[in-house]
């Protein structure tokens, strides 16, 4: 569980799903020769604007090519690959990321990347554990019973387990140390501030002994009036005299309206006048202010991937997410579930402060996009490294936007006020002003809050994209320092979105940690710049600026 109510009385927008933990092992792969360009440059190994179509090619394609593959890098006769997702860069290389089978179960913390050339010659493997996929015995001397009652034992330790497990598979936990047979075992109900509770326990199927937990539901946090972003134009679609918002130019994305309620999908917000919200705060649970603010999210988040990267949707197949806006009774917060492939916004204190500000949403559909490429492990330094990725994301939507209400800004949550004194979630110049955030890696910072520990990366981006010192940006004042007490000169935020972008849906893993999140961003720097570029060398500056060498 993800407590929302920390010790330091500061709320949080949490993130993620994935299930393992361990390290990053890659093979070294052959730079790409692009030079540096213009940072909106398609260099010759960024990734390729796919049609659905392509895309949904080239899934086949590597699926129908799955066997061969996995003789190909080195399974056994007992592992598939299930193709998960599938990158295609402008040269012509192609990055296919696999989950994988043991025997017909799922290897949790088995996820691999194979990177082809264009001539189809495989250049390399991205693997998220270097250990053999073996077992001795498929049969289980743990009762799937018991494994239930020790996963709700685990929850209600944590506090938020508010209902018996709702089932548990047989899989092989490869997360960690040598491969077991395990069970995967999902606790739901509520947690105890009403988010919904997902949270999945690893059970030894052998020793009866919890290997890890992990919670499954991310917190975080026509016209649409919004209260952050002012008058905004929304795609909306008619249906006989009304006007509902359902962006068919996004993937179909629907935004509904919970009234309060806590399960369903709720209400699909509409408006006979093609007007939705007033611009005000209101406690009012019919009010369709909060439901301008998320569906301008939602469109804002969806161009900035597709323009920004070629992404088309979170899962990159032209399917759009939904919204619900209303969630209960002054709730302060906001998740992501990937069950439902949606968002949904609490309303916030006394019901006036609703978590649909454009940064919040951005981090929030950030996580799905996580969740359906590197899939980070929601837990020690990758669950930093997962909560970084979506405030960097959702950063870059703010910017993106380019909205005069909400100009960009290296802070996080600053619009919801939500501490209750007008100050920010986080700050990425210098992410230890919120009195809790890492600047620097340290041997225990895996041990930190995820909200925490992602201070690190973050400290890291913006460094990498505007450098360390005194500055200002669009009014906000900065002052971002170093570990070693270097000077970091930043290669601009566009280059570093492309960069960080890459790392993580061609060279992370599940268990990718700070030090495999260096390797991987130079990996993708050197493909998108050139080894030994100036691109590259600020990463290297960067992260030696934070203490991850």
């Amino acid at each position: 569980m993800t407590p929302l109510h920390m010790r330091h009385q500061r709320i949080t927008l949490a993130i993620a799903t994935a299930v393992a933990a361990g390290t990053l092992l890659s093979t070294g792969l052959t730079a790409s020769a692009a030079a540096a360009g213009k940072a909106d440059n398609r260099t010759a190994g960024a990734p390729a604007a796919l049609s659905t179509a392509a895309h949904a090619s080239l899934m086949q394609q590597a699926q129908a090519g799955a066997a061969r593959t996995a003789e190909k890098i080195g399974l056994g006769a007992k592992e598939k690959l299930v193709v998960k997702d599938v990158v295609k860069d402008v040269d012509g290389t192609v990055h296919t990321r696999y989950e994988r089978t043991y025997a017909g179960l799922p290897v949790l913390g088995g996820d691999l990347v194979v990177h082809t050339s264009k001539s189809g010659k495989t250049e390399g493997v991205t693997r998220a554990t270097k250990a053999t996929i073996k077992v001795a015995s498929l049969n289980p001397q743990v009762s799937t019973a018991r494994a239930q009652n020790l996963a709700i034992s685990a929850a209600r330790s944590l506090g938020s387990a508010k209902s018996s497990a709702d089932g548990s598979r047989k899989v092989i936990w490869a997360g960690s140390g040598k491969p077991v047979l395990a069970y995967e075992t999902i606790v739901g109900g509520f947690q105890d501030d009403g988010t919904p509770n997902q949270l999945h326990v690893i059970t030894d199927a052998v020793t009866g002994k919890k290997l890890f937990q992990y919670q499954g539901i991310e917190n975080a946090t026509g016209t649409g009036k919004t209260l952050y972003s002012g008058t905004v134009s929304l795609n909306t679609t008619q249906s006989g005299s009304t006007y509902q918002l359902t962006d068919s130019t996004r993937g179909g994305h629907k935004t509904y309206n919970l009234a309060r309620r806590t399960s369903g999908t709720g209400t699909l917000v509409a408006s006979s006048s093609n007007v939705f919200g007033t611009g005000t705060a209101s406690s009012s649970s019919s009010d369709q202010t909060a439901a301008a603010d998320a569906a301008y999210g939602a469109q804002e988040t969806w161009d900035f991937y597709k323009n920004t990267f070629g992404r088309n949707g979170i899962k990159n197949n032209g399917v759009g997410a939904y919204s619900r806006v209303h969630y209960g009774s002054s709730y302060v917060n906001a998740f992501w579930d990937d069950s439902c492939f949606c968002m949904t916004y609490g309303d916030g204190s006394g019901n006036v402060d609703p978590l649909t500000s454009l940064d919040v949403a951005g981090h929030e559909m950030s996580h799905g996009v996580t969740s359906n490429t590197a899939g980070l492990d929601y837990s020690g330094e990758s669950g930093g490294l997962n909560e970084a990725t979506s405030d960097i994301m959702g950063t870059g939507v703010e910017f993106y936007a380019n909205n005069a209400s909400d100009k960009g800004d290296y802070l996080i949550g600053e619009k919801i006020n939500i501490n209750g004194d007008g100050t920010p979630l986080r700050y990425m110049d210098q992410p230890s002003k919120d009195g809790a955030s890492a600047d620097y890696w340290s041997s225990d910072v895996g041990n930190l809050d995820v909200h925490y520990s992602s201070g690190v990366a973050n400290h890291f981006f913006y460094l990498l994209a505007e450098g360390s010192g005194a500055k200002t940006i669009n009014g906000v004042s900065y002052d971002s320092p170093t570990y070693d007490g270097s000077t970091v000169t930043g290669i601009t935020r566009a280059k570093a979105l492309q960069i960080w972008y890459k790392a993580l849906t061609e060279y992370f893993t599940s268990t990718t940690d700070y030090s495999d999140a260096r390797q991987g961003t130079l990996q993708a720097a050197a493909d998108l710049y050139g080894s030994g570029s100036d691109e590259y060398n600020a990463v290297a500056a960067a992260w030696s600026a934070v203490n991850v060498n």
